[in-house]
């Protein structure tokens, strides 16, 4: 039988192991379960979105769902890769790594928030832990409130964001 050969990692990896390697190219950043739950939801309740879009186009980072004529921005962010304050559990190996990569991924989230809104756009940010019918009722609201527009007398249910 011949013998197993020590793996190292690629030049320039973050993984501490050919399984963890595997796993974490496993995660996907797009079209996961929370995100569909809520894309069906949404479509259910009669609205049309883009689907991981630039909201501005000079600005290159996408949204899960993008509502164009009435500037709203949806992310579904995940509760270990945006910091969740509920659920993050700081990374027992590579812990400087992993730590100030979720950090930038943070201040990255700050700084598309600030330039949307900048844009005129309103930024509804959800956890993937949040109920989904819950995400999706308030995102159906805040779009149908944006979209009747100023002075038609439409109310914003749960407030504004």
């Amino acid at each position: 039988m011949p013998e197993e050969m020590e793996w190292t990692p690629p030049e320039g990896s973050w993984a501490s192991s050919a399984g963890r390697r595997r796993n974490m190219q496993a995660i996907r950043s797009r079209d996961t379960k929370p995100e569909q739950q809520i894309r069906r939801l949404v479509h259910a309740h009669g609205l049309r979105y883009r689907v991981h879009a630039r909201p501005l186009p000079d600005l290159r980072r996408t949204a899960d769902l993008v509502f164009r004529p009435a500037k709203v921005a949806v992310f579904i962010d995940g509760c270990y890769w945006h910091g969740c304050p509920e659920h993050y559990l700081a990374p027992r190996v590579n812990a400087g790594y992993w730590s100030e990569k979720v950090a930038r991924n943070m201040a990255r989230d700050r700084d598309t928030d600030q330039r949307l809104t900048a844009a005129g756009w309103l930024v509804l940010r959800f956890w993937e832990h949040e109920p989904s019918d819950t995400c999706s009722l308030k995102i159906v609201d805040v779009v149908r409130h944006r979209r009747a527009g100023p002075g038609s007398g439409a109310a914003l249910a749960g407030g504004g964001e």
